[in-house]
């Protein structure tokens, strides 16, 4: 498989830090082989647009994998709208010890994450063709992540009834993030949940990855 000199220009046409991409995956070579992935088959299925091409690292690769700190070891989680595996299949990479579960109800977009996990050979995660609805009352996990999928009210509803005691939603937003959290508040009361605004990945990459963190007000005073 190609190193990361050769993809660089080959692979993302995007320069990137070398030293950035080993602090956050190690010598892992399946960060590349998905970044191939991405920029071939997903662009050419409609999965990613190709004015992202050139961007890639940066706006995708490492704008998903700086969460990772904010899973605990060993947790069972369950990226909703997976799409194409962002960040679902960046965090798999990133923290082996963790299980994903790629939640993705439209029959394109599982199937890409299929074949894309067939290349990528990972053993820590699995590809669930399906609404979050759809499971509720039969799957939870310890932490729920997402990517531009909804806005908050629906995204708590869909969600939080997947999350196990103790465990967090983990939303990544934009910039309007701080604004959705205040109009949300209210209601995140009634039903004993607390947001928080969380930014990852400062030193690494700008600007730094904004996630709205949903838990049980229970478990926020505890930390």
């Amino acid at each position: 498989m190609p190193g990361l000199d050769d993809n660089d220009t080959m692979v993302s046409r995007e320069t990137i830090d070398p030293t950035c991409v080993r602090q956050l995956f190690g010598d892992s070579q399946s960060i590349y082989c998905y970044v191939d992935i991405l920029t071939n088959e997903a662009v050419a299925r409609g999965l990613l647009g190709p004015r992202e091409i050139g961007r890639v690292w940066t706006r995708h690769i490492i704008n998903c994998a700086v969460i990772e700190a904010g899973l605990p070891s060993g947790s069972a989680v369950a990226d909703i709208g997976s799409g194409a595996g962002l960040p679902g299949l960046v965090l798999a990479i990133a923290r082996p010890d963790l299980h994903l579960t790629l939640i993705e109800p439209l029959l394109r977009r599982a199937t890409f994450l299929h074949e894309a996990l067939e290349k990528l050979a990972l053993s820590n995660v699995e590809v669930v063709r399906a609404r979050a609805e759809d499971l509720h009352g039969r799957h939870t996990y310890g932490a729920i992540t997402s990517r531009a999928v909804a806005p908050l009210d629906r995204l708590v509803s869909w969600c939080w009834p997947l999350v196990r005691p103790g465990g967090a939603m983990l939303a990544i937003k934009g910039a309007s993030a701080v604004t959705e959290v205040a109009a949300q508040a209210g209601d995140l009361r009634r039903r004993g949940l607390t947001a928080t605004v969380e930014h990852y990945g400062g030193p690494i990459v700008s600007p730094p990855t904004t996630v709205v963190r949903i838990q049980s007000q229970r478990d926020a005073k505890e930390e």
